[in-house]
This record gives C-alpha cells, sequence and structure tokens, in this order.
C-alpha cells in the first residue's frame, strides 16, 4: 500500500526531523546530523534539502540547524494506519 504524504521529503529527510523530536531539541549541530544513522545514507546532503524545503535553517554563526515552524507542524503530525490489521487488535484484548 502506497503512503500519500502532504509533506513530500525523503526518508533521510524525515529521519533528520524524526532525531529533533527524539531529542526534544529545537537545535542540532551539523555533526549531530551527520551523525544520524540511515540504512539509505545520511550526512548533511538532508539537512540541506531540509533548509531549501523550509524546515530547517541555519542558525547564524554556528553550523547548527534550527527548526522552523513548517517542521513543528509536521513533527507534531500523528500518523496512524487508518486500517489496523486484524490481528493487531485481537492481541490487545490479552
Amino acid at each position: 500500500m502506497a503512503i500519500i504524504m502532504s509533506h513530500p521529503m525523503t526518508s533521510q529527510e524525515i529521519r533528520v526531523l524524526q532525531e529533533y523530536r527524539r531529542t526534544g531539541a529545537e537545535s542540532l549541530s551539523l555533526e549531530a546530523i551527520k551523525a544520524i544513522k540511515h540504512p539509505a545514507g545520511g550526512g548533511e546532503a538532508p539537512a540541506v534539502a531540509l533548509v531549501g524545503k523550509g524546515y530547517l535553517t541555519p542558525e547564524t554563526g554556528t553550523s547548527n540547524f534550527v527548526l522552523t515552524q513548517k517542521a513543528k507542524d509536521f513533527l507534531a503530525l500523528e500518523v496512524k494506519p487508518e486500517f489496523e490489521e486484524a490481528g493487531s487488535a485481537g492481541s490487545a484484548a490479552e
């Protein structure tokens, strides 16, 4: 089943934003972003792409990237499957 996103991003870009959520930070250094592990790669490119898309902004005078309101809105989304699989409902009752 295809997932339709209202915010078109690569999986690496989403992983970078998830790291902000995981750490509870509004600013991460470039070194911290480069250290994010992702099966399809990582590094500086996803952060730069998120700047171009308006999700991050470079912090003046540092090598940090700060969340924009657009990114905060994205991270506030509670993504849940529209339909649960039949086996998952039965295990919750046990």
